[in-house]
């Protein structure tokens, strides 16, 4: 038999103020309003008097919303919630071992959990190196990507876009784009005031490391 809402929290209550309990936590169960009697009564609890709450209709609980906790609390779950969703997309995008590890701090263990939960078939071996033709129309668009204002490095979301901007494969605008940087063709530190635009760059333009050998 399921329990009503008002005994759903009142055992979730009772649970935190016997872990304060055994945690030593005074502070929490003053903050609560347990005083010496009411930690006394938590003392004597057992398990089945957990499950006797599970009859009750109400609670004895004032319960009151800290917006000042409320809110910051929610903008850290959506925050989390955006990057799940980012890290998915990227992992159907093959994106590589090394991004999701510079990103997020992708384990290789979550990296190879993460592709076999989304279908995607396991990386094997080096990837090819991207000709010049493909090359040019990668930076093309890196050339001139604009980072935004106080941003020093391509986010998760710059590498999906400039991925669909060139019509390249995510892993080829990694290599590259890492390359150019390494190699100090693109400082991470410049921030171009310009829109994407696949056609601004000529055959000159890209650095000398990306043409084939």
């Amino acid at each position: 038999m399921s329990g009503t809402k008002e005994a759903e929290l009142t055992t979730a209550v009772l649970l935190y103020a016997v872990r304060c309990l055994a945690e030593g936590d005074q502070h929490a169960l003053r903050a609560m309003n347990f005083g010496a009697k009411e930690v006394e009564a938590l003392h004597a609890l057992d398990l089945a008097d957990l499950y006797r709450v599970h009859r009750l209709q109400a609670h004895c609980l004032h319960v009151r919303l800290d917006r000042d906790v409320y809110w910051p609390l929610m903008a850290y779950l959506r925050r989390e919630r955006e990057a799940a969703v980012l890290q998915r997309t990227l992992i159907r995008t093959d994106a590589p071992f090394e991004m999701m590890q510079r990103l997020f701090g992708l384990s290789s263990r979550d990296y190879t959990r993460l592709r076999r939960l989304f279908g995607v078939p396991p990386a094997v071996g080096r990837p090819p190196e991207p000709d010049q033709d493909l090359s040019h129309k990668i930076w093309a668009v890196v050339s001139g990507y604009d980072l935004g204002e106080g941003t020093d490095e391509f986010s998760g979301e710059d590498y999906l876009a400039i991925a669909d901007k060139s019509g390249a494969p995510l892993r080829a605008v990694w290599q590259l784009t890492q390359r150019w940087v390494r190699d100090g063709d693109l400082p991470a530190e410049r921030r171009p005031a310009r829109s994407i635009n696949t056609g601004t760059a000529g055959v000159h333009d890209v650095p000398m490391s990306t043409t084939d050998s």
